[in-house]
């Protein structure tokens, strides 16, 4: 499914080694006056427009980033609705960072229904979507057997329009085993949504106030020697690209091991951007003048009180100056037919609570 998607980017495209060249649409040096058309012999001195420098640059292009889906998964279908949204928008691709099934079962057939789910989901899309490893989708050894058989590698990168990105893996040490008794937690928790929103919440707060689990939660993320000599030689060979972009689950800045500092310590010389998610809460962070972004989720339950708390995505537009970030949130955009009341009130985090 995938690689068909990718046979529709009409730009030069690098995944893994693998190029994949067509026609662009739109020619280089090719100006905005040579599209834009006017009668100019009725307008010949002052214009009813204030500019004719259109944004049509080729070198610019727009992706999204779109956060958790899973972690207690709400039943307002709001993933679905951004599939829907997405194909509206019309970016030229789309990268999750992690957390796309519940995961956490032995049962490779359950396993393999919940990926089944998503890429129903997925396949609704119109261009292509990016896999990050998150701690849901590989939570037991079973599970990262089904995302190596479906999905392959936990780790890989790609060059678009000379941009370099670059999706880590959180996940790939090995961590504190779940709780006992975190999958029929999640069931309830899930069931409970539908059937008593309330005491869902309410189940929430208790689980999160868990010591151990907090712990798990913040311990810091170790990233294998293997993995970061994977990063060093990647950024090496890619050394001249205009920009990096960076993806991982979880937000390793907020509690840094050393093995995080030093993958930042080769990122030091070079303009970046980072991405992460796994707390279903919007965080925005500059440090030593480089934005690091934890992503609100996109369905999951929301873990904090504040204004953090939203379902959206993320629309990166790189230009020649470097990224331009604008946030939307999910239920802000519709379709040409209006606003569907019974189809967005379905969407209302807030009246589910």
């Amino acid at each position: 499914m995938y690689m068909r998607l990718l046979l529709r980017i009409s730009k030069v495209f690098l995944l893994t080694g693998i190029l994949v060249q067509s026609s662009c649409d739109s020619t280089p040096g090719e100006s905005s006056t040579d599209v834009f058309q006017y009668d100019q012999a009725a307008l010949p001195g002052a214009k009813p427009w204030t500019s004719e420098n259109f944004a049509n640059k080729p070198d610019e292009f727009q992706f999204v980033i779109i956060g958790d889906r899973t972690g207690g998964a709400n039943v307002q279908g709001t993933f679905e609705l951004a599939m829907d949204q997405l194909n509206l928008l019309r970016p030229e691709f789309v990268i999750n960072v992690g957390d796309l099934i519940e995961g956490y079962t032995r049962d490779k057939a359950e396993l393999s229904s919940q990926w089944d789910e998503v890429e129903v989901m997925l396949g609704k899309l119109d261009m292509p979507f990016f896999l990050t490893k998150g701690n849901h989708d590989v939570s037991y050894p079973e599970a990262r057997e089904v995302w190596e058989e479906r999905h392959g590698a936990g780790y890989y990168y790609f060059i678009y329009n000379n941009v370099l990105f670059m999706a880590l893996d959180s996940e790939d040490a090995l961590r504190l085993d779940p709780p006992p008794g975190m999958e029929e937690s999640i069931k309830l928790y899930n069931r409970l949504q539908t059937e008593d929103p309330e005491k869902a919440k309410a189940m929430l707060a208790e689980f999160l106030k868990d010591e151990a689990i907090v712990a798990g939660l913040s311990k810091p993320v170790e990233f294998p020697e293997e993995q970061i000599g994977w990063i060093r030689k990647t950024l090496a060979e890619n050394a001249d690209v205009r920009w990096t972009f960076l993806f991982m689950h979880e937000p390793s800045w907020e509690n840094p091991s050393e093995s995080f500092r030093s993958i930042q310590a080769l990122l030091k010389d070079r303009p970046f951007t980072w991405f992460a998610g796994h707390l279903h809460y919007y965080d925005y962070d500059n440090l030593d003048g480089r934005e690091y972004i934890t992503m609100g989720p996109a369905g999951a339950s929301w873990h904090h009180d504040g204004p953090g708390n939203v379902d959206h995505i993320t629309w990166v537009t790189m230009t020649e100056a470097g990224p331009e970030i604008a946030n939307i949130a999910l239920k802000g955009t519709f379709d040409r037919k209006g606003l569907d009341p019974d189809l967005f009130g379905a969407y209302d985090r807030k009246g589910a609570e």
